[in-house]
């Protein structure tokens, strides 16, 4: 055989085993990963409780004018027939958050809204963490048994306080967390969005996080009602007071102190924050990513390499075969793409996207995989991750995740 043959030969052989564990790779993510990929986990069946709770609303706001009017009225009109206030935490805002939440409350009225604000937080607390527990030590005078953490950007129905005590109460759950939609509007949007939501799924498949005695655990920020005595118990937010990924640390906290949590996809709670550019995206998702990796540089190195092999491996498996002529290169990358695509629609179809974006999915995570490096450049240049503007460098910042 001539060497350039036994070249091209091994090239493709190298090709067609690189394609046929790609496949493998996603028939075990379609069928074993919790069914990651199904958009059906709303919330668990309910019935309305005899009694009514008491629920105290924590929001930290920092620098949030631009989106408070579009989301504190939907929580001040909550329709709850038990006893509920909202305490809103102004983290030392510039841009006159805390006077704009009072003149909202005074314009819509409904629930009691309280104003606070923490100073600034101390060493070895993330500013939002420290909100919260600003928050909470205002809440905790009311003596409220459940507790709504929500972010300054999230919309909800009138009924979505009423139908999470519910699923509580019912389900005996201490976490009962709603993934929020996000906005997918602007063309970034549409094609980034809808991928976080779907890589953070298999990351933390929701079937997995409610079914008592499974390891996985995470909960969504945006949305997070929480039995006072279950976060009394997990020392939240002291217990977690260094995380940058404060959600999923705390369902953590909770699941490990003895405590039930479930967690899905909801259907009347929004997110109005808009992320009309690239930029902002990347920043959103380059902010944590590397934390995510516990910050170290052999498991940035293999989330680099797997999501190479698992999404950007099958479209170059097909096209590939198809200029060298090898059939079997081909179809193994074009049934990996085709599984991959199909995996996908079911949260284009969450959000409302045409299904023709999800072959699309493989140029989305190389993004991704650009803004997890980027996140790692970002840390070893001293930036660290930031929330609102502050910046925490540490290299344990997620220590207490685990």
């Amino acid at each position: 055989m001539r060497p350039g043959r036994v070249g091209q030969t091994a090239r493709v052989s190298a090709i067609v085993w690189t394609a046929a564990v790609s496949l493998a790779a996603w028939l075990w993510l379609l069928l074993c990963q919790g069914f990651f990929w199904r958009t059906d986990v709303r919330l668990p069946p309910r019935r309305e409780p005899g009694e009514w709770p008491s629920v105290c609303v924590v929001v930290p706001a920092r620098d949030e004018a631009s989106v408070l009017p579009a989301s504190l009225p939907s929580l001040l009109a909550q329709d709850y027939p038990g006893r509920a206030e909202v305490f809103l935490v102004d983290d030392g805002s510039s841009d006159g958050t805390g006077e704009l939440a009072r003149e909202l409350a005074r314009r819509h009225g409904g629930l009691p809204l309280t104003v606070g604000s923490p100073g600034e937080p101390p060493a070895g607390w993330t500013g939002k963490l420290w909100a919260v527990r600003h928050g909470i030590g205002l809440a905790r005078a009311r003596a409220p048994e459940y507790l709504l953490l929500t972010d300054a950007d999230i919309a909800h129905a009138p009924d979505s306080l009423r139908q999470l005590v519910a699923a509580a109460r019912t389900g005996g759950f201490d976490v009962v967390s709603q993934m929020a939609r996000l906005r997918a509007e602007s063309l970034w949007e549409r094609l980034i969005v809808p991928a976080f939501v779907y890589f953070f799924a298999q990351l933390y498949p929701f079937r997995r996080i409610g079914r008592p005695g499974a390891r996985t655990a995470a909960a969504a920020g945006g949305c997070v009602l929480l039995r006072t005595d279950a976060a009394e118990r997990a020392r939240i937010p002291d217990a977690v007071r260094h995380a940058v990924i404060d959600d999923v640390a705390l369902a953590r906290a909770v699941k490990k102190s003895g405590g039930r949590i479930w967690l899905g996809l909801a259907d009347r709670v929004d997110s109005v924050r808009p992320y009309p550019r690239l930029h902002d995206l990347w920043r959103m998702v380059s902010r944590s990513a590397y934390a995510q990796l516990r910050h170290s540089p052999l498991v940035l190195v293999g989330t680099v390499l797997g999501l190479a092999l698992v999404y950007l491996v099958p479209p170059f498996a097909l096209l590939a075969g198809l200029l060298l002529g090898d059939v079997t290169a081909a179809a193994l990358g074009g049934l990996a793409w085709l599984v991959m695509t199909g995996t996908y629609v079911p949260m284009l179809r969450y959000y409302r996207r045409p299904p023709w974006l999800a072959p699309l999915l493989p140029f989305t995570a190389f993004l991704y995989l650009l803004m997890t490096v980027d996140s790692a450049v970002q840390h070893y240049r001293g930036r660290g991750a930031a929330w609102k503007g502050r910046t925490y460098a540490r290299p344990d910042a997620v220590a207490d995740e685990g």
